[in-house]
């Protein structure tokens, strides 16, 4: 799944417009049983209803370890070449962190802050549903990148709920980008921020993202992000 990514053309994107779609990213046998595992709330370590805490509408659970399959293996097969995307721009915004090669570095970086807990996550939403803008911040160490893959059949299985980034320019209005993505389809994005090149230097630009209200049907998308919470 991984090894037929363009990564340079993946970075291209990220510089270009805050996020990059992979195309076909899952086949529809992987998602399908992704989908399954909602109602096997064993694997899960939580749940939020999104409504009781303000996030919007809709409810997500947090896989519990040891994740399952192809969930750890997508995690850890993405990493390696999102940590080399995330040292480039730790570099461009002139910040002293690096990004170890491999994932299980990171997560021991993250367990002594005492970051334990697994994020990797599936989202489901009916009709009626959104998600606010927010970012997904658990810890003082936080990956840069995550990921979100599309389940659901898009104009099939449910209307609306499109994926949402907002970036936040200094000093001019905020940009809206709407990423539309068939089933089995990723996107790339940032977790809190990204750099953009000015006509001098590199610049931060904060990101935020969300789902916009969902018209009809059922909705589900796996959601990885690669620090742990505490």
């Amino acid at each position: 799944m991984t090894d037929a990514i363009d990564w340079t053309a993946a970075a291209t994107e990220l510089d270009r417009h805050g996020c990059a779609r992979l195309s076909g990213f899952l086949e529809a046998a992987t998602c399908d049983a992704l989908i399954g595992l909602w109602d096997d709330t064993g694997r899960f370590r939580s749940e939020v209803v999104m409504a009781r805490h303000g996030f919007g509408s809709g409810a997500y659970r947090y896989f519990a370890y040891p994740l399952p399959e192809p969930v750890a293996g997508l995690r850890g097969a993405l990493y390696p070449p999102l940590a080399a995307i995330a040292n480039l721009w730790a570099e461009r915004l002139g910040e002293p962190v690096r990004y170890p090669d491999d994932h299980a570095a990171f997560l021991d970086r993250c367990r002594a802050a005492g970051q334990v807990r697994p994020t990797p996550l599936l989202l489901r939403y009916e009709a009626g549903d959104w998600n606010a803008l927010h970012q997904d911040l658990y810890g003082e160490h936080v990956f840069p990148l995550q990921v979100a893959v599309m389940l659901s059949r898009p104009e099939e299985d449910f209307t609306g709920g499109d994926f949402v980034l907002v970036e936040q320019r200094p000093r001019q209005q905020s940009r809206a980008e709407v990423v539309s993505l068939a089933r089995g389809d990723a996107v790339i994005f940032p977790v809190r921020e990204r750099p953009a090149s000015g006509s001098r230097t590199w610049h931060r630009r904060a990101m935020r993202h969300g789902v916009s209200r969902l018209r009809s049907g059922l909705r589900l998308t796996l959601g990885i992000i690669f620090h742990d919470a505490r």
